[in-house]
């Protein structure tokens, strides 16, 4: 579903990402790597969050460059923090302002809205400011606001950084056994530190220097990369 050819981007004259090239085919892919690696840029190009200088991204067969608006529609982008992600005062709110922007008919908002909010344990604090919710609550709004809108594909970019143990867990519980709303998404590219989470995925991808320096088997690429730090 995921076809990449020979990306590259340029940002003010550094190079962030060169020469990557993969075929993902998998339902749950890792994307790991250092700090500055380039393993969110590369996150970002799959909907089109962040244009190539060279090269292609094609997810869903949707040339991404070319039909941004067809991509975003496809796929889904859950950021590191849901303070970016949260528009609205309440979680009612914002839920359907999502629904709203994928032209789900007004008379199926509200039913949809209430369904979300009880599938991700949220349906006590629909009216409840936003900003009073707790991290973990903010984050799986965020969550719900993008998977209400039935994405084909699931970017999640560090998902579970800013999340303490139990938070995190469930939150890598939802994205890989994909319990979401309504349909669950084909595929899930989840950009992580979390090794544990990135070793549930079918598919590891590991970034170095703005290079994709390995593809395989998560449980092989995660020993590699953890052996250069013993």
């Amino acid at each position: 579903m995921i076809r990449v050819d020979g990306l590259g981007v340029e940002v003010d004259g550094t190079r962030i990402l060169a020469d990557v090239a993969v075929d993902l085919a998998e339902s749950r892919v890792a994307v790991i790597g250092a700090n500055g690696s380039g393993k969110s840029t590369f996150a970002r190009t799959l909907n089109g969050l962040i244009v190539p200088s060279e090269g292609s991204v094609e997810v869903c067969g949707i040339d991404v460059a070319r039909e941004p608006k067809r991509a975003r529609d496809a796929v889904g982008f859950l950021f590191t923090n849901p303070d970016a992600q949260i528009l609205m005062p309440t979680p009612a709110e914002d839920l359907a302002l999502s629904l709203r922007a994928a032209e789900v008919p007004r008379r199926e908002v509200a039913d949809r809205v209430r369904a979300a909010l009880a599938r991700f344990g949220l349906e006590g604090h629909a009216e409840q400011p936003a900003y009073s919710l707790s991290g973990g609550q903010k984050q799986l709004l965020a969550l719900a606001a993008v998977l209400v809108r039935e994405p084909r594909v699931l970017v999640a970019d560090e998902p579970t950084t800013l999340l303490d143990l139990g938070n995190a867990r469930r939150m890598a519980d939802l994205l890989i056994e994909g319990d979401g709303v309504g349909s669950a998404p084909e595929q899930v590219v989840v950009v992580t530190h979390d090794l544990d989470l990135a070793a549930r995925c079918d598919v590891a991808l590991r970034f170095d220097d703005g290079r994709l320096t390995s593809v395989g088997d998560p449980a092989d690429v995660i020993d590699a990369y953890r052996a250069e730090y013993v």
